[in-house]
């Protein structure tokens, strides 16, 4: 033996072992003494602090949405289903419960495969305390024996953590950390995003899939590739078998259960509700900081795991997308189709000129000293580009003129409903699709409101003493003090100027020239100090063309004005933050609806004014939801036409419920091309008939749908009790002038 030791290649193989064991010992000391890094001390470790997203609520607790730079929504063990960490354990890690926290034998088989022989299927090695390791502190770059180095410090982290926490705290730990398919980190949020449900509700095939995951989420990413993951899920659920924790028997049961995917991506560009989700977290910075100031707290929206509670009725918000998208997607090739090859947005027209010139891209070229042609030449390269398309988004060869065409042409949406006696907010479309329209037009936008602005003179009307009988001329007026402005109706209305009608019949079929007489005798200050009472602070235009709605309001404080006529008279303020918690679920802070104090109106106006407006649904302008949609429900409502056809609105009123809904283009130069198409009759109010009819289907909302108006009392019965219209005597038809012309009573 000793002639062997001798031997010079013995001397140098020794010579060589003990080198690489003292590099081996030498790293390891230098690595543990934090020459490479410091490592998280056991303090450290006994306080991990775990980014937490924050969760959006709706109204009945469903999560809605999430803020988050990691997804992660962090639970106790006790909410882990037991197939869940038995499939965990039986494939990441078989002596999970052996070891303390390093498994030896696979360390060595890492260690000469991987290492000395290069072999790149020998596995990682890796115990589950390992993973959660690299899952809490990453892994850095290092030039050389980075993997060695690496694992190294992970091991000593993994001793660390072993040392400090049980198994079952390890496990829980591990699964609120790891990352699942998607950037999803834990298992609650890869539940829920993948299956619409909580971790503890997952069957066993569902948890064997997302354990399968884990090996290469990317890989194994259900969402793309199904039939793969379940080829690996079904290899977790052998290896449960051959561990004991599945029976045999079930096996061929389980694998055979094809996966059903039921997806909910939270990203903030889609998912449910993404407009609301974005006013909510305008909301949450701004209350946030209020409260950060106030108490020295430094609660962060993205990091600390808060929980919002707010008023959104998920399964009613996606009735209602579903009842815009039902709409919007018949209306939209009616619209192209009735401008024919004359549409402004087609080349050579006026408004895509000047369209083009507004581009950023356009300036750019221009401060670059190119000529018009040859910035529009540039502009004119295609390039393959996904686009909005109601039919399904698709990626088409497009130029950025091509483009700026496509959108230019899009019809966009905005709808709100609220309870009427709090305003919470339970529906909030702020338009077609927020990846493409960031633009909200429930909370930024201001449009012209058109007829819609008419309950508000005749409101301003009767509360100040004019009767409900009383009866207004349909013949058009010159206004000499308005440049001749002569306000016109359309239709059948138009034809006969002996007719007269009473205020009911007028605001349900929408008179324009009744209107503005209504305006004239009331006076612009008291209908503009009416609106005031109704929460609508913006100043009005101080003319007689206030009546047909040129004003310009933001459809939230019009639903909150139009909420008034269900609660006594008092106008609310849409809200949709009922609370925060932080994530030990102590209340932090809390809010109550805004309600006006102030009284708008007195209960005979309101009273007036609601039947007014069921005789518009029940025989006026919106007659339609009984004739076409065949809605029986108690509705009251009223429709809005723009100028040239450029906004449709209808305002719709159940017991319950106020709903707004607006129709346009986001370019205020392109209206409807007739007025059979971009009436609020036929623009608007299908979202609301469709969604109607959705909530009417579910028994769920039958304290909406089946809920009844209070019967008025008996003067507003017997105030309204005349001939909706008369006709002038044969001599004031005689000697009667068709036309007048007059001066508008400026007071």
């Amino acid at each position: 033996m000793a002639s062997f030791l001798k031997k010079k290649w013995v001397k140098f193989c020794l010579i060589g072992v003990s080198a690489v064991v003292v590099f081996f010992i030498g790293l390891y000391i230098s690595i543990y003494l934090g020459l490479f890094g410091k490592l998280p001390t056991t303090e450290d470790l006994s306080s991990i602090k775990q980014e937490e997203a924050t969760q959006v609520l709706d109204a009945n607790g469903k999560l809605i949405g999430k803020y988050y730079v990691f997804d992660r929504q962090p639970l106790k063990f006790e909410d882990f289903p037991q197939h869940l960490i038995d499939a965990l354990v039986a494939t990441e890690d078989a002596r999970f419960y052996e070891h303390d926290g390093i498994d030896n034998v696979s360390l060595m088989r890492v260690f000469v495969k991987s290492i000395i022989l290069r072999d790149k299927s020998a596995g990682g090695g890796s115990t589950i305390t390992l993973q959660l390791a690299k899952n809490l502190f990453g892994r850095k770059h290092y030039p050389i024996f980075g993997i060695l180095i690496n694992k190294f410090q992970e091991s000593i982290i993994a001793k660390r953590i072993e040392e400090i926490y049980s198994k079952n705290e390890i496990l829980t730990l591990y699964f609120n950390t790891v990352t699942f398919p998607d950037n999803t980190y834990g298992v609650e949020s890869a539940a829920q995003k993948f299956f619409s449900k909580s971790a503890k509700a997952l069957t066993k095939t569902e948890a064997a899939m997302l354990v399968g995951t884990l090996k290469a989420n990317s890989y194994y990413n259900p969402r793309l590739h199904l039939e793969r993951c379940e080829d690996r899920r079904n290899i977790v659920l052998n290896q449960m078998v051959k561990y004991n924790y599945l029976p045999q028997d079930s096996l061929e049961l389980l694998t055979a259960d094809s996966l059903q995917l039921n997806y909910r991506s939270f990203n903030h560009d889609v998912g449910v509700a993404p407009y609301f989700r974005e006013q909510v977290k305008q909301e949450l910075a701004q209350i946030l900081d209020s409260i950060n100031e106030a108490n020295d707290t430094n609660y962060d929206l993205y990091k600390d795991g808060l929980v919002v509670h707010t008023t959104l009725d998920y399964k009613m918000q996606t009735l209602a997308e579903a009842a815009m998208k039902s709409h919007l997607t018949k209306l939209q090739p009616a619209f192209e189709a009735s401008y024919g090859n004359y549409a402004p947005w087609k080349s050579k027209s006026k408004l895509l000129e000047a369209s083009i010139k507004n581009l950023k891209a356009y300036q750019v070229l221009k401060e670059k000293g190119l000529s018009h042609e040859q910035i529009k030449d540039s502009l004119s390269v295609k390039r393959d580009m996904e686009i909005f398309n109601w039919e399904g988004d698709t990626i088409k060869p497009l130029s950025t003129i091509d483009s700026l065409q496509h959108y230019l042409k899009l019809l966009n949406t905005g709808m709100l409903s609220v309870e009427p006696k709090t305003g919470a907010i339970k529906a909030y479309i702020g338009g077609i699709d927020y990846r493409y329209f960031k633009y909200d037009h429930v909370s930024q936008s201001e449009r012209q409101v058109g007829s819609t602005f008419k309950p508000f003179v005749y409101t301003a009307a009767i509360e100040n003493g004019m009767k409900p009988c009383t009866y207004f001329s349909l013949a058009e007026v010159t206004y000499k003090n308005y440049d001749d402005w002569t306000p016109s109706n359309s239709g059948s209305d138009k034809e006969d100027p002996y007719i007269n009608y009473t205020l009911e019949k007028a605001l349900s079929n929408s008179i324009n020239t009744i209107a503005v007489k209504v305006l004239n005798e009331v006076g612009i200050q008291k209908v503009t100090e009416q609106t005031k009472k109704l929460g609508i602070a913006k100043k009005l235009p101080q003319q007689p063309s206030l009546a047909l709605g040129v004003a310009e309001i933001n459809l939230k404080e019009l639903t909150g004005a139009y909420a008034s006529y269900l609660n006594n008279g008092h106008a609310v303020k849409p809200y949709a933050i009922t609370k925060i918690e932080d994530k030990q679920g102590n209340v932090i802070a809390e809010f109550k609806p805004k309600v006006n104090k102030t009284q708008g109106f007195s209960n005979y106006t309101r009273e007036v004014m609601l039947e007014i407006m069921k005789s518009t649904v029940n025989s006026g302008t919106a007659s339609r939801l009984r004739s076409s949609y065949g809605l029986q429900n108690a509705i009251a409502g009223k429709t809005g036409t723009t100028q040239d056809n450029k906004d449709g609105w209808f305002v719709a009123l159940t017991p319950n419920l106020v709903t707004v809904t607006w129709v346009g283009n986001d370019n205020h130069s392109i209206g409807f091309k007739t007025t059979g198409l971009g009436q609020g009759a036929n623009s608007a109010l299908p979202i609301f008939a469709n969604f109607y009819k959705l909530l009417n289907a579910d028994a769920e909302f039958n304290a909406i749908t089946k809920s009844n108006f209070d019967a008025p009392s008996q003067n507003v019965v017997e105030d309204l009790n005349c001939e909706p219209e008369k006709r002038d005597g044969f001599l004031k038809r005689l000697f009667g002038k068709k036309k007048k012309t007059k001066d508008f009573d400026e007071k």
